[in-house]
């Protein structure tokens, strides 16, 4: 990859724009967006601002077609049997929530997470519980927040209906074993639910490879806008589903009585959509596409071994997870015992125009549990350099002499 090159797509790194010098690492909350993405939204607001699958004149018919054409693209994106099996929401906290409540529970039944799940695959099994019952059962991590196989088929055992976890943390950058998470699952009779929020940007995913019955993942982490997301599901499993929200656009016919729901994608897809949003989801598929997928995952690990290298030399900083940054994908997370996070992050930005996140990262359970305060987290992408992980380090240095 020419990284350098690669910059001058993103407005806010390009250093002809005059923009104010910043070093852009909080990728793991949202990314930047390339001109290519931006044009593509644009042209939909000043060229065809219209409803798709609505009207008959030509602006909703050019919609209706970019629409389509980008569901066929996340299809191919994820190597979908269909393009039918992709369904437009607004984030992946809003495809794990149709799920949960598209399906009929009882009470007893076993969802079974990891304990880091982010709070949108933690909430929604929590309501469920609350409200019909269902049983949530939590594989505990191995001691460096890797998976724990063993522990994870010793939960099967006690029959599990749904096992719903993130592909890749954002707390850490660990990956779970997903393929084999699948097949374990599936031989237990459970179905499976994978949080791809963290994992879509910056790795391969094929869903068939994969078998999982669902897919989420985020469109605002990976280059598109924010408000759009998506959901991959099984189309037999689409069909048997109940649809979550309700209302115009799902359904054939109404009488006042009763209604006819159209077939998957649409009688998941209520009201207006946000058709901007799915056009740059397009437009940022074919640009990761353009770099591949496989470089830009090389690259933010050979960023995550130098930077944690480096990171080396600030006295007490501690990395959550595994030892071996190979295991922590994008991601480096971190604190500092008796220094507040929230003050170093700030001074990172004002000392160094520095951005990362500090806090818990949505992942209240996993910190609140070790009593930990939170962290700092440094999250790398494709655009990202060696020279801004060595500002970062060169910044922290100088933080922890003053504090």
């Amino acid at each position: 990859m020419n990284i350098e090159k690669i910059r001058q797509d993103f407005p806010l790194l390009n250093s002809k724009n005059g923009h104010k010098p910043i070093v852009y690492l909080d990728n793991a909350c949202q990314s930047l967006r390339p001109q290519a993405v931006i044009e593509a939204v644009q042209r939909y607001y000043e060229q065809t601002p219209a409803c798709a699958g609505r009207s008959m004149h030509r602006l909703a018919n050019e919609v209706s077609r970019q629409v389509d054409e980008a569901r066929q693209t996340v299809a191919k994106f994820l190597h979908a049997n269909r393009k039918e099996e992709i369904i437009f929401t607004r984030n992946t906290t809003e495809a794990i929530n149709l799920v949960a409540n598209a399906l009929d529970w009882k009470p007893g039944d076993v969802v079974l997470l990891t304990d880091k799940e982010h709070n949108s695959n933690l909430i929604p099994w929590q309501m469920l519980a609350r409200r019909f019952g269902v049983c949530l059962k939590f594989v505990p991590s191995n001691p460096d927040n890797t998976f724990n196989l063993s522990a994870y088929q010793q939960a099967l055992q006690g029959g599990v209906r749904l096992v719903a976890m993130g592909f890749t943390s954002n707390l850490d950058g660990v990956s779970i074993p997903a393929e084999e998470v699948v097949r374990l699952a599936h031989k237990h009779g459970a179905q499976v639910l994978l949080d791809a929020a963290q994992t879509a940007p910056h790795q391969r995913l094929d869903v068939r490879r994969l078998d999982a019955d669902w897919v989420a993942f985020s469109g605002h982490k990976m280059l598109a806008p924010s408000g759009i997301g998506v959901l991959y599901g099984k189309y037999r499993l689409l069909e048997a589903m109940q649809p979550f929200l309700v209302g115009g656009d799902t359904v054939a016919s109404s009488t006042y009585e009763d209604c006819q729901f159209l077939p998957p994608p649409e009688k998941f897809e209520a009201g207006l959509q946000n058709y901007a949003g799915i056009i740059g989801l397009a437009a940022a598929i074919r640009y990761l596409q353009q770099i591949g997928l496989e470089a830009i995952e090389k690259h933010e690990i050979a960023l995550n071994q130098y930077l944690s290298e480096a990171l080396k030399s600030v006295p007490g900083l501690q990395i959550i997870g595994p030892a071996d940054a190979r295991l922590r994908g994008g991601i480096v997370s971190f604190f500092i015992p008796g220094v507040d996070h929230h003050r170093i992050a700030l001074m990172l930005d004002q000392m160094a125009g520095i951005a990362v996140r500090s806090g818990q990262h949505c992942v209240h359970s996993w910190f609140n549990a070790r009593g930990i305060p939170g962290s700092v987290r440094a999250s790398l992408y494709f655009y990202n350099t060696q020279e801004e992980t060595r500002q970062l380090v060169d910044a922290l240095i100088k933080i922890r002499k003053v504090l």
